[in-house]
């Protein structure tokens, strides 16, 4: 949102005829554009996280366009997907970084989902303990890992 923000800032845009319009007026301008769409950002930033955490309860353009018209707003699919295009435009499309936990919570949602009597929240505790430990002593357990797996006490550069 910042990176629009600063794009729209940046951006010379003086309508015609309004030479004298003060850059001050111009960024009330754009505070008045974001705030009549700041529920349509919101819904979309909802929308695509939604999307990534891979739960079968995504949130639809169907289900997002309800939603709107039930606030008041008469919002058009089409318009919800540009708005998601701007937001995923305005972070470089760079929205999920995947890193161990994601895996962990992936297995455990499968195993949760596959059978009802494993203790999902349990082992999700137990799991960031040992995510924690294996970060803090990740050198002394890659190095570890890199003996056992090359048979060689001192590894070489290209080994590593």
């Amino acid at each position: 949102m910042i990176k629009h923000l600063e794009d729209l800032f940046s951006t010379p845009h003086t309508p015609a005829g309004a030479a004298g319009v003060h850059k001050r007026n111009y960024e009330d301008l754009v505070y008045e554009n974001l705030s009549e769409k700041f529920h349509l950002i919101l819904l979309s930033c909802v929308q695509i996280a939604s999307k990534l955490s891979l739960h079968s309860a995504v949130v639809d353009n169907n289900t997002a366009v309800q939603f709107l018209h039930s606030m008041g707003h008469s919002i058009s699919k089409q318009t919800i997907m540009d708005m998601e295009l701007m937001i995923l435009k305005a972070l470089d499309f760079r929205i999920n970084t995947p890193n161990p936990l994601t895996y962990v919570e992936i297995l455990l949602e499968v195993l949760g989902h596959n059978d009802s009597s494993i203790p999902v929240e349990h082992l999700h505790h137990l799991s960031r303990h040992v995510l924690q430990f294996t970060y803090l002593q990740r050198t002394a357990i890659y190095d570890s890992l890199l003996k056992a797996t090359t048979q060689c006490l001192s590894p070489s550069d290209e080994q590593r």
